[in-house]
């Protein structure tokens, strides 16, 4: 089985209030789960990556062949595929983070950049973690 996951993290001002949003569709497109939830103060690109972070810790006890990541994020996406170097020290934790949790995985994980119109549902979850201060589900 294949999954699709639709990742976004937004900050109001940067750094500025933070949430995320998470959404993961099965083959069909039917929605599997979505999540979204405050994250505090913090900027864009780490919102981005806790986004990330969030799903792929949620993935540990899903089952599936394939996950293919979907985000708005083109610095994170690039950075997660080698093609940009993670220069920032501040994203370099989160980088390392989302590498680590990859690679312990039990089925095959691609990132892939996709255009914010693509990516509506996701970034209204995370502008909805901001606006209600939700708490990330457990």
């Amino acid at each position: 089985m294949i999954l699709h996951a639709f990742t976004d993290g937004a900050s109001r001002g940067n750094p500025g209030e933070a949430g995320i949003g998470v959404i993961i569709k099965d083959e069909t497109g039917n929605h599997f789960l979505s999540l979204n939830g405050y994250i505090g103060r913090t900027t864009n690109n780490i919102a981005e990556y806790t986004a990330l972070l969030t799903l792929l810790t949620r993935m540990k006890d899903i089952a599936c062949d394939r996950l293919v990541v979907h985000s708005d994020s083109e610095l994170m996406v690039r950075q997660l595929n080698g093609q940009y170097k993670v220069k920032n020290s501040g994203l370099k934790k989160y980088h390392a983070q989302v590498v680590e949790l990859i690679r312990h995985l039990p089925f095959k994980v691609e990132v892939k950049h996709i255009p914010r119109e693509q990516n509506k549902e996701a970034d209204m979850l995370a502008n909805s973690g901001i606006e209600t201060r939700a708490v990330i589900p457990a």
